[in-house]
């Protein structure tokens, strides 16, 4: 629910600023916030057994965001959502490769329905075709990677990944935002403010999440962001669905909760 309200606070400013300038934003909220939480103890708190992993992730979400940025800035909140969340069954297969978690033929068989679901969004070859949403699917790809990652180093503290994702996103962002800095208008600083201190509360409600448990179990939350960036969408831009993004997110979502129920019944035999 709050990366869907930031991703909404977000498209509002992608309407006036360029998508890279909102990332920065972000991730220097997202810095402030943390260092003014742990103060004198962050530098013993950013320190990390495996700073290989904690810098590879913190590239995914800089990625993953600055992807999904340029999803919304050109296509609906649902649209990009619907889109975005084929990740569970990227999740969910990466686990698997990468993780040693369990995958059987019915779960493949979901995670290639769910794809069919994305390409009814798309509607490849038809008029409406909309570009902007490879940004989405793309996004995903890299979202999963880095729920990976996440997953890899639940070893260490939330404090620590949270530092590592503050550090990192804001050096590199600072780095690539004069290249299209725009004057910020006073009336929109509440705006950068909130996408800062939004996306700092998600990513650490995301890491707790994935420090307890494993990650194909916690991927089939990620559909209810289907059902709030519709909401946030029809609240604040008058958008709504079109037939063909509901058929290509229900089958989207039909397809990950039988993966999650494959995950389930797996769970059970081996309990």
């Amino acid at each position: 629910m709050i990366f869907t309200l930031m991703d909404a606070f977000a498209k509002e400013l992608t309407q006036r600023y360029h998508p890279g300038q909102i990332v920065w934003a972000r991730f220097a909220v997202n810095f402030v916030v943390i260092v003014a939480i742990f103060r004198a103890r962050a530098p013993r708190v950013f320190r990390s057994r495996r700073p290989g992993l904690q810098f590879l992730r913190a590239l995914t979400q800089i990625a993953t965001v600055t992807l999904y940025f340029l999803a919304i800035q050109q296509i609906g909140l649902a649209e990009a959502a619907a889109l975005f969340d084929i990740n569970p069954m990227l999740i969910t297969l990466g686990a698997a490769l990468f993780l040693g978690e369990s995958l059987g033929p019915r779960r493949l068989v979901g995670i290639a329905i769910a794809f069919v679901g994305a390409l009814i969004i798309l509607r490849p070859g038809m008029g409406a075709f909309e570009p902007a949403g490879l940004y989405a699917i793309c996004g995903a790809f890299v979202y999963a990677a880095g729920a990976l990652l996440t997953r890899a180093v639940r070893t260490e503290s939330t404090g620590t990944s949270m530092l590592w994702s503050a550090v990192v996103g804001l050096t590199i962002t600072s780095l690539a935002v004069p290249l299209f800095w725009a004057p910020v208008a006073t009336g929109d600083l509440w705006l950068f403010a909130l996408v800062g201190v939004l996306g700092a509360a998600g990513q650490a409600f995301l890491i707790m999440a994935f420090a307890e448990t494993e990650a194909g179990l916690l991927a089939p939350f990620g559909y209810l962001g289907l059902v709030f960036s519709a909401f946030w969408g029809a609240l604040f831009f008058g958008q709504w669905p079109d037939g063909y993004t509901i058929l290509g997110a229900a089958i989207i979502t039909a397809a990950g909760v039988y993966v999650w129920w494959r995950e389930r019944q797996a769970t059970r035999r081996a309990a």
